[in-house]
């Protein structure tokens, strides 16, 4: 079966419901949802209006002033904007016997290299006649390259929300595969799925978040301190950032006390007036067993509460190698990019073997990772026996001449003031002294991580 007809399948399973009814207003990419509506059939028992407000002050008078035109605040002006309309004006002929919706999408279309094209896409929708109002609200990255294509991604992936939010909203799992049906997910990423209202009440939108990531709809997922998941060009949009890569099962002090150093040498390298840095967790679903064993999603989220009850913000990836992680932070900030390491994982990057699955090689990989703009901090890494630190590696023969480059460039700098810190101390030590009932793990890990850990029982597997 052909993408298109499959898509007009859902436009027609749609319009054939004569319960169903609602509105589309479209910015950006011309009417390409609605279009597969009218084209499918039946499109007068579903559709009630489609409008699309392109002149800026036509869209202004329509749902108000925005700072941002393709952004998720006016994506959400317009959804209550039509939905307002539409449940008013036909409260008393249709209200009764009909599931209302409005759909709505903001974008950003583009055939140019250096833009990124992006946009916010919503349906609020009725779960069942004079219900209460539920929202879907989704971004999604574009990675066609021709406008053409980049509409008619769109206009699928716009009826897939739609039939999505009728047909499958019970099920937030079969939603998101839904999301992705007669997609390749190499021509796009979505990167924020919100489910809002009564009927995903028992809905976490974090764990829908990293589900996106586990199934390689999305790269990362990026959780503010407090649980929100956020939309990352927006966070970290032209902002230094530095970055701690890490099991962080649990997080511990010398964690806390290392990225601190690694923003204290980044501040005072800055130039004046630089904004302060964003400080960042990793943690990859590509390292999903500890101590032999897989992990759950759950475990993952509990780390990023551990993480958030310190004050830091979690990034959950699917990345596997630091090139990845440095092309991704790429994508929106032109700012410098801090990766906070141990010496240990020096022996990680300059070695062929880790990329003998990348497409690129291992010689493209480095020489995209390695720029003025992207700096290593290394800590020591100390057991009985050494103390590496960026003096001490020696790598392989074959990276000797790029590693001592990196050396002289400054792309890779030892942290100061890490002499006194016991880096011999990680993760695994604090899990092995609490499966043995040792109350000496607290002295680890930061007093509200300890009280998460107590509270939920966490870590002791």
């Amino acid at each position: 079966m052909s993408v298109l007809t499959s898509v007009q399948k859902k436009a027609l399973a749609l319009n054939q419901d004569d319960k169903i009814y609602g509105t589309f207003a479209e910015i950006g990419a011309g009417q390409e949802v609605a279009r597969h509506f009218f084209q499918a059939g039946l499109a007068s028992q579903t559709v009630a209006k489609t409008i699309s407000a392109y002149d800026m002050t036509f869209s202004d008078s329509i749902y108000g002033k925005s700072s941002r035109y393709v952004s998720e605040d006016r994506l959400k002006q317009m959804l209550a904007y039509e939905y307002e309309l539409l449940t008013s004006r036909l409260k008393e002929t249709k209200a009764k016997n009909s599931r209302f919706f409005s759909f709505a999408d903001t974008v950003s279309t583009s055939s140019r290299g250096d833009r990124v094209p992006h946009g916010w896409m919503g349906v609020r929708f009725q779960e069942s006649p004079l219900g209460p109002a539920n929202d879907i609200i989704v971004h999604v990255k574009i990675k066609d390259r021709q406008r053409l294509q980049q509409q008619e991604t769109l206009g699928v992936l716009g009826v897939n929300l739609v039939y999505a939010a009728f047909f499958h909203f019970n099920d937030p799992e079969k939603l998101m595969d839904s999301l992705f049906e007669n997609l390749d997910p190499s021509r796009l990423e979505i990167d924020i799925l919100r489910l809002e209202g009564p009927s995903f009440e028992s809905t976490d939108n974090q764990w829908v978040a990293v589900k996106l990531v586990e199934k390689g709809f999305s790269k990362a997922a990026l959780i503010h301190p407090e649980g929100d998941v956020l939309q990352v060009t927006d966070c970290f949009f032209n902002k230094p950032i530095i970055l701690q890569r890490g099991t962080f099962r649990p997080i511990t002090n010398i964690n806390i006390e290392i990225i601190n150093k690694g923003i204290d040498q980044l501040k005072q390298e800055a130039v004046e007036n630089t904004l302060a840095p964003f400080p960042l967790m990793e943690m990859s679903l590509k390292h999903n067993e500890v101590d032999g064993h897989p992990v759950s999603i759950d475990d993952y989220l509990f780390r990023a509460k551990t993480i958030g009850s310190v004050g830091y913000y979690s990034l959950i990836s699917n990345f596997d190698l630091f090139y990845q992680v440095k092309d991704y932070l790429r994508e929106s900030t032109n700012k410098k990019i801090a990766m906070v390491i141990g010496a240990s994982h020096l022996e990680n990057i300059f070695d062929e073997e880790f990329y003998k699955n990348v497409p690129v090689g291992v010689f493209n990989a480095l020489g995209n990772l390695f720029d003025e703009m992207v700096k290593f901090y290394v800590f020591p890494y100390k057991d009985d026996k050494i103390c590496m630190t960026t003096q001490s590696f020696n790598p392989n023969p074959d990276f000797v001449h790029l590693y001592k480059h990196s050396l002289a460039n400054g792309y890779i700098v030892d942290i100061a003031g890490c002499d006194d810190l016991d880096t011999s101390i990680h993760s695994k030590e604090v899990r092995a002294l609490l499966r043995a009932g040792n109350e000496q793990w607290k002295e680890l890990v930061p007093e509200p991580v300890s009280q998460l850990i107590t509270k939920y029982n966490y870590f002791k597997g």
